[in-house]
């Protein structure tokens, strides 16, 4: 099969551009002839605040990626919607409602002067999140529009499947999404010192509950620190302040911008667990991270944590958005031997069945 795969790769950086790269790897290891359709620009500056691209690849880059793409350019959207014409699959990797006008075009591109499923090429809309965490007025008719277009819609959790069968009647259909990791990193030292510190990693928005675990932070074991490593879409300010009025200034680290691939196994290092206090979830690559890395995962119970977190194992699970019940989950999590004995239970992950399983129903998704 002739797949073309739409969406970020590098030099565009995180866990979208990484998931695209690593989908376009397993595809082609399937025997399929990949191609990624990736951007010169994919956003105005004002619609991401956070560093878009990297110098270097987070992993192995896909060798079959172009790069024409170009949100300043609809003309081109729709000329690369006539070149995919001649591909089995195309699939349209939806990480944002800004994407949309451009996947309009390149669809509009596709379908003009062809039957429309009349056997040739088939578009699949990949959604990493249906509709946004923090969602704006325009979202759900954009989304609306887009999947309706399509001949089928993959996501990633029941959840999510869910949301997808409000907006379209195409077919739906439910993958786990395996890990995509950077290929560098190594697990946490083999020893058994507790460090009395926690770790929040990564892009740092409100609906991942950052707020709740500073106030938890502040209720829970006083000799405990944390280290925020991530960018900050906004509130830096706020969150300082935040500190500054919970008396936390010397017990909270803020490692604020991009974090390179080189520098994660020594943030994770020198930690005893990854913390993911989150208001909502979908699916994650964080939990997986936390396990390659040797470290149990204190998590709330949303989205798919809950699933990947064996609560009392190897980590803990806590009621979202309420710090009485993430600040208990501190306070169990060092009781006498537990940060040691959550550890001994991380498994890393065996990724290749539930890659395979991924690719199988992405190639069914329109059959």
């Amino acid at each position: 099969m002739r797949v073309a795969i739409v969406g970020p790769a590098f030099p565009y950086k995180g866990g979208g551009a990484r998931h695209t790269t690593e989908l376009a790897h397993r595809l082609a290891a399937a025997g399929h002839e990949v191609v990624i359709e990736s951007w010169r620009a994919q956003y105005p500056g004002f619609l991401y605040p956070g560093q878009q691209t990297i110098a270097e690849p987070e992993g192995e880059p896909f060798p079959a990626t172009r790069h024409r793409l170009d949100w300043r350019r609809p003309d081109g959207w729709w000329r690369t919607g006539r070149a995919l014409r001649s591909f089995d699959l195309v699939v349209l990797v939806v990480l944002s409602t800004v994407q949309v006008p451009s996947y309009l075009g390149i669809l509009a591109g596709l379908r003009r002067g062809a039957a429309k499923n009349a056997g040739g090429c088939r578009v699949v809309a990949l959604c990493h999140n249906v509709l946004p965490h923090e969602r704006k007025p325009y979202d759900e008719p954009l989304m609306k529009r887009l999947l309706r277009k399509v001949d089928g819609v993959l996501v990633h959790t029941d959840a999510q499947a869910d949301v997808a069968r409000t907006l379209t009647d195409r077919p739906v259909r439910v993958a786990e999404m395996a890990a995509h990791l950077p290929s560098e990193g190594a697990p946490a030292p083999d020893d058994e010192k507790v460090r009395r510190r926690l770790l929040f990693w990564g892009i740092v928005r409100p609906y991942k509950g950052l707020d709740v675990l500073l106030r938890a932070l502040a209720e829970g074991p006083d000799d405990v620190a944390l280290t925020v490593a991530g960018e900050f879409w906004s509130g830096l300010d706020e969150t300082r302040e935040l500190i500054r009025s919970l008396d936390l200034t010397s017990r909270v680290e803020l490692r604020p911008g991009y974090v390179p691939a080189a520098d994660v196994p020594g943030l994770f290092a020198a930690a005893d667990a990854l913390v993911l206090p989150y208001r909502t979830a979908t699916a994650s690559q964080n939990v997986w991270m936390a396990y390659a890395h040797g470290l149990p995962v204190i998590a709330t119970d949303v989205g798919d944590f809950g699933a990947q977190v064996r609560d009392g194992v190897d980590g803990l699970l806590c009621r979202p958005d309420d710090v009485a019940s993430l600040a208990s989950a501190l306070r169990r999590f060092y009781a006498p031997g537990e940060p040691e004995r959550l550890r001994s239970g991380v498994r890393p992950v065996d990724h290749g069945p539930l890659w395979t399983a991924y690719v199988d129903t992405l190639t069914g998704a329109v059959r």
